[in-house]
């Protein structure tokens, strides 16, 4: 039984949303006679201490707010222990969230899920020590990451739209190597994204066949288009349908390295390395709390 709660908050997630969301949860548990810690830190290393000390002084759950972001930080901590994470989805992507079939836009019924709600478990990816839950990618959509990144100078949306337009003008085909658990790839492709779960992006589902309770990653590899070919291709990913296109390949593993020059790598949003890159699949590695219409419900 729940009886104390830890809740992290990323405060400037969805543009300052999640604080917000927080004050709303926060409140719902201590109306639900939840013994209720807050942690926040200055920076995510902070934030990452000042949790490992709540849960070490013996928190029955984690509460994450905010998006993906503050939900791979959680899982540095809990991940592989007996602790349960709740999500209250404030951020810009929460796809974990969607999975877990969490509310995404009301947090008082999303904190009631950590009360009333159902715990099950969830398989992990990793690559060395980190965790991730969602979809580790490589290439044109990581590459557009890291020069969002450098365009400080814009905010918001503008700031992603602005790279992914400057992103496209450099696109270029990049030579892989992927080595799954019985196989080993050779190919060209723009993009190469292992998912845990199906989607990323805030609904993308990128790899649509990925369950995060089957014990093995789905692997989509888009092979060598042209920028306008890829253009028509990003409306189709929100209904997963790109996996019926023929310069799309889908291939499944437990294990799965990925090799290109000079890329590197993003999970959860959140840079994770250079490749090469290792990733394994973790069965039942992390304890969540799901909603009512989740399929993970038992």
């Amino acid at each position: 039984m729940t009886r104390s709660v830890t809740v992290l908050t990323n405060p400037t997630a969805g543009g300052g949303r999640a604080v917000h969301a927080s004050r709303r949860a926060v409140t719902r548990l201590r109306e639900r006679e939840l013994d209720v810690s807050t942690v926040e830190g200055r920076t995510a290393g902070d934030a990452l201490e000042l949790l490992k000390r709540a849960v070490g002084r013996g928190a029955d759950a984690v509460v994450a707010v905010g998006g993906d972001g503050v939900v791979n930080l959680a899982l540095q901590v809990i991940a592989g222990t007996d602790t349960p994470l709740g999500l209250i989805p404030a951020g810009t992507g929460n796809d974990l969230a969607r999975t877990l079939g969490v509310p995404l836009d009301d947090p008082t019924r999303a904190a009631d899920l950590v009360v009333d709600g159902v715990v099950t478990s969830i398989d992990l990816g990793r690559v060395g020590t980190r965790w991730f839950g969602t979809v580790l990618s490589s290439g044109f959509d990581s590459l557009v990451t890291e020069r969002a990144g450098r365009l400080q100078w814009l905010a918001g949306p503008l700031r992603y739209n602005a790279a992914m337009i400057l992103q496209l003008a450099a696109l270029r085909t990049l030579s892989y190597t992927i080595e799954l658990d019985d196989a080993e790839l050779h190919l060209d492709a723009v993009l190469v994204a292992v998912g845990n779960g199906s989607s990323y992006g805030g609904g993308m589902a990128i790899c649509p066949t990925a369950r995060v309770d089957d014990g093995l990653f789905a692997i989509t590899v888009v092979r060598d288009v042209s920028r306008t070919r890829l253009l028509a291709l990003s409306p189709t990913l929100y209904r997963g349908a790109h996996v019926d296109l023929p310069e799309v390949e889908v291939y499944s593993a437990r294990n799965v390295t990925v090799r290109c020059d000079d890329m590197v790598a993003y999970a959860d949003g959140e840079r994770i390395a250079e490749l090469p890159v290792t990733i394994e699949c973790v069965p039942r590695a992390l304890r969540v709390f799901v909603g009512a219409d989740s399929p993970l419900r038992t």
